[in-house]
């Protein structure tokens, strides 16, 4: 008996130790700046593709420089956030394996990230032009202000979040020195809200009993109320769409009123993500669901091929 206790114990000594992975601190930063997330900057293109200037090199390659900043701007923004939300994201199914809420990056590391790169991006904004500054230093307040404390405020949280799609867009045209139209900034506006309102839909569905406890605003929603408002919106939305599609202004600008051919992509792919909020429980995540399902990828694709026909076409 004592010789097995003691080669045991021998046994136990000499065998290998578990390495323990530590995430690195520059993987953990990277992570949350959710690169899979930049995709929703791409609206910043939309002054390049309808102001006429797609074809203009010097245009193409301010956007793209304005899409950059962007991208780091939306990563900062997301530091803070996560910083603010780092307790509930611990109580939450997936948020709990972000670097902060995992504790892999610590608070203070991602607040210093945020000033540095954040300095970075308004710095390039600068030197872009100071009306692009402008609009990017009013992203990233209202954005900030979002994640301290407008995201707490009924209803006002959803129309936050589609404002910031709507600096984005501004952005993009002011970067290149083009005028936006109105009715384009409005459904901005509204397609934004569509997603946000389909988003907090979805995190009510998906996490069921535990909603409030992750995202407190919640409780002031209910599923019957955010169809309705859903409801609402959509129909706006098209109806905006369609007005900008046949306005005078439009018709002048391009030339052409073959802009209204692309209104049944739009009217598709409203349908399709309906169909994926109610049938498929889905909307909890917009970028995921609109990169994911196939449907939508390629309808957005068409649409866009549509657009750049129309404006770009012989009729031109």
């Amino acid at each position: 008996m004592a010789r097995d206790t003691l080669r045991q114990n021998r046994e136990a000594t000499t065998a290998p130790t578990a390495v323990v992975r530590v995430q690195p601190q520059s993987v953990a930063l990277l992570v949350s700046l959710r690169p899979a997330q930049w995709t929703k900057n791409l609206i910043l293109f939309a002054g390049l593709i309808f102001g006429g200037q797609l074809l203009d090199t010097a245009s193409v390659g301010r956007a793209s420089l304005g899409f950059a900043v962007f991208c780091l701007l939306s990563g900062v923004v997301y530091l803070i956030n996560d910083v603010q939300d780092v307790e509930a994201d611990r109580q939450h199914p997936t948020k709990s394996r972000r670097p902060i809420a995992a504790g892999t990056l610590t608070p203070t590391t991602a607040l210093v990230s945020a000033l540095v790169i954040g300095s970075v991006a308004l710095g390039c904004a600068w030197l872009l032009s100071v009306s692009f500054f402008l609009v990017a230093a009013a992203y990233v307040a209202l954005l900030s202000a979002y994640s301290v404390a407008l995201k707490h405020i009924v209803i006002l949280d959803v129309l936050t979040i589609a404002a910031g799609f709507v600096l984005r867009a501004a952005a993009g045209a002011v970067v290149i020195g083009v005028a936006i139209s109105h009715w384009l900034l409005l459904v901005t506006l509204l397609g934004a809200l569509f997603l946000a309102l389909g988003k907090r839909r979805g995190e009510l569905v998906t996490l069921a009993h535990g909603a409030t406890g992750h995202r407190r605003i919640l409780a002031e929603y209910s599923a019957p109320l955010l169809d309705q408002l859903i409801t609402i919106v959509v129909s706006v939305t098209l109806l905006a769409y369609s007005f900008y599609t046949i306005s005078p202004d439009t018709v002048a600008n391009f030339g052409t009123q073959r802009l209204f051919f692309t209104f049944p992509f739009l009217l598709y792919g409203f349908f399709r993500y309906l169909y994926l909020i109610h049938q498929r429980q889905g909307g909890a995540n917009p970028s995921e669901t609109l990169i994911s399902d196939r449907p939508i990828l390629v309808c957005v694709v068409l649409w866009a091929c549509a657009v750049a026909v129309v404006i770009y076409g012989p009729w031109r």
